[in-house]
């Protein structure tokens, strides 16, 4: 596309400037609609290029020569290949794509190559769809083909020049008129059971929970304002100090970083009270661990449980994932410990840490075997200790719980987890860290609980004989609001704008219409469509009744339409209709034509009455002169553009 031309049209007119306005102005839409996943020094490179090259024309004219052509491509590729890696994949591909669109811009001359140029604009726009379906998203992917259409509709031969909203407006009309057509299709053609692209997805720029844990790696995710998942329940939700929600489940310590343990094996057995049922509809997080409520019972399809009762899909969650199980509030988790998980358990790395080892052997020593008495003596160490709840805490040396809890007191809930485990594994206590979700926002309207990445959160387990494993979290000790209120209250001081409670409330309503829009647009797959039929007894819709009702639903609006042309069909003598119509809005703006006027003089006065328009009237009367009097039959091309600018005339005001 670049350079390369088999073919040459000899006598091509040069491309106006209204046309490549409008062309920049597109190419400028689908930069932006890019940008959220694009490199930001990329998204400003692209950006300066494009307004130096509408400069450039504007100003002086001409194609870039062919040499710096060949030079920008160049870079182009480079860069996208230093940046990712490679060239295949979502993210190089639509820089590689954002890229080449603008350097098409630098040989743009000819109307033939804005109509190619507007062409690959829309493929862009619809690109950014592999990101982001989002109602939103769409409606933004959706208005952005308005200057797309815009530009082929300036393209036409003779169009008279008019302001930017009235080039949109018909641009509007046109999207308008195709609606019905796209509900159409997207209603009855076959959905494919996997995706038609190939590219691999990619997780980068993905924020979400980990495998593993650093004092300061939930600094980003708990100002994430994302969704993470919608859960509907079964009945009456749990109160917000039950709404934790397990995914990875933390043994392993080495002094600064927790990771998982990888083993296979049945999931520790449960003795459980009263079962909640409920739906989780997870966004795409590139992870195969699948979020569960405290704790779960069974495995939802297509995935399977882990000895310590953490939840993993068969493959990478890519794209949003429904699944609906079981978990009960309260139970009682591996009533027996092994002599193998004790001792891992309670491993700790020898040289970290020696104050906290010192202070948990001396609260074995001075409790004994009181277990719980040690465990509430850590909880009132968080509690008394002078400690603070923050996301910008100082940072931390080599020894990070000493430094923590001896030092600098500020953190947040991975913070006091690790701190916690590493105080009851030093006293003899079994305790591992679990990291997942909590709290979240109840949506009245919808009846789902919404959990955001910023409600992600860390908490602790310990094992108690005849207890089993037991949940405790030391960060409710420092500030109960996180368990109590969410994360919301607990963050408000550290989000600044994002903490308004005004703004928290608008945003988590709004969330309905992303919801319903999941449900219904994003939502409607390969079952729900073979089901489509059903309040109608059709069990099964196959493809060969889908292409049958697209083929009976496509000839219906095309018999509409035609319809619509014969109700519409123009009138015998269009000029003469197009001019009564130019005069009616000119004598209302006090332009009255006389009975013995000719079409010339009428413009001519016209034209004085109206100075602002005077180009655009004397535009008009050589285009009505020449349907009238240049030709035996009046060209269509003309007729149409006569017409199409009589429709767009608006009289601004009329000087006297």
């Amino acid at each position: 596309m670049i350079g390369l031309r088999l073919f040459r049209h000899k006598h091509q007119a040069p491309l106006e400037r209204r046309p490549f306005d409008l062309l920049c102005i597109t190419v400028a839409v689908v930069l932006g609609v890019h940008s959220p996943h694009l490199p930001a020094w990329l998204t400003v490179v692209l950006a300066a290029m494009l307004g130096l090259r509408w400069w450039q024309r504007r100003h002086r004219g001409g194609r870039a020569p062919g040499y710096l052509k060949l030079a920008l491509l160049a870079l182009l590729t480079a860069a996208v290949i230093y940046h990712y890696d490679t060239l295949f994949g979502r993210e190089p591909g639509a820089a590689l794509v954002a890229g080449l669109l603008v350097l098409k811009l630098f040989e743009t001359e000819t109307p033939r190559d804005a109509r190619v140029g507007a062409a690959f604009s829309c493929f862009a726009l619809m690109t950014a769809l592999l990101f982001d379906q989002g109602m939103v998203a769409t409606a933004l992917v959706g208005l952005g083909l308005l200057p797309a259409l815009a530009t082929l509709r300036a393209l036409q031969p003779a169009r008279p020049e008019t302001s930017l909203p009235r080039e949109l407006l018909p641009a509007l009309r046109l999207l308008g008129a195709s609606l019905p057509l796209a509900l159409l299709a997207f209603v009855f053609v076959p959905r494919l059971s996997s995706p038609l692209w190939g590219a691999p997805n990619s997780t980068q720029g993905r924020t979400g929970l980990s495998e593993d844990m650093s004092p300061g790696d939930f600094s980003e995710l708990l100002m994430d304002d994302r969704p993470a998942m919608r859960v509907t329940f079964v009945g009456t939700p749990p109160p917000n100090a039950q709404r934790y929600f397990r995914a990875y489940v933390l043994w392993n310590y080495d002094g600064r970083t927790w990771n998982r343990r990888e083993l296979d094996g049945a999931p520790a057995a449960v003795e459980h009270g009263p079962a909640i049922q409920y739906t989780i509809a997870l966004e795409a997080t590139g992870q195969r661990v699948l979020p569960v409520l405290d704790v779960p019972l069974d495995a939802p399809q297509a995935a399977h449980m882990g000895p310590d009762r953490e939840m993993r899909a068969e493959r990478p969650v890519n794209d949003p994932l429904v699944y609906s199980l079981r978990s009960a509030p309260s139970y009682r988790l591996q009533g027996q410990l092994s002599e193998r998980e004790r001792r891992r358990a309670l491993q700790l790395p020898a040289g970290f840490d020696p104050q906290a080892h010192a202070l948990g052997q001396r609260w074995r020593a001075q409790y004994g075997d009181n277990d719980a008495a040690i465990v509430q003596a850590a909880m009132t160490l968080f509690h008394d200790g002078g400690f603070s709840y923050t996301l910008g805490p100082p940072p931390l040396g080599r020894n990070t719980v000493d430094d923590f809890l001896f030092s600098t007191h500020e953190g947040f809930c991975e913070h006091y987890a690790s701190s916690f485990v590493v105080l009851m594994r030093a006293a003899g206590i079994p305790a591992r860290v679990v990291t997942g979700y909590q709290g979240g926002y109840w949506n009245r309207i919808g009846n789902y609980l919404l959990v955001r990445q910023a409600d992600a959160h860390a908490w602790s387990e310990i094992w108690l004989p005849g207890r089993g494993w037991v949940r405790m979290d030391p960060t409710a000790a420092v500030r109960p609001e996180r368990v109590s209120q969410g994360s919301a209250a607990a963050n408000a001081t550290a989000a600044g704008w994002a903490g308004n409670q005004w703004w928290l409330a608008w945003r988590n309503r709004w969330d309905i219409v992303n919801q319903w829009w999941n449900q219904g647009v994003i939502g409607f797959d390969t079952l729900r469509q073979r089901g489509l039929l059903t309040p109608f007894g059709v069990h099964d819709t196959g493809v060969g009744l889908l292409g049958l009702l697209l083929a009976i639903g496509g000839s219906l609006f095309a018999v509409g339409g035609l319809l619509w042309a014969v109700w519409q069909r123009p009138e015998a003598d269009q000029a003469r209709t197009a001019m009564k119509l130019l005069e009616k809005r000119l004598a209302s703006a006090g332009v009255t034509r006389r009975h013995s006027e000719g079409p010339q003089h009428y413009f001519s006065r016209a034209a004085r009455a109206l100075p602002s328009q005077r180009v655009e009237l004397e535009q008009l009367m050589r285009t009505y002169l020449d349907l009238r009097y240049a030709h035996d039959e009046p060209p269509a091309d003309l007729l149409r553009n006569f017409r199409q600018a009589a429709r767009d005339f608006r009289p601004r005001r009329v000087v006297k």
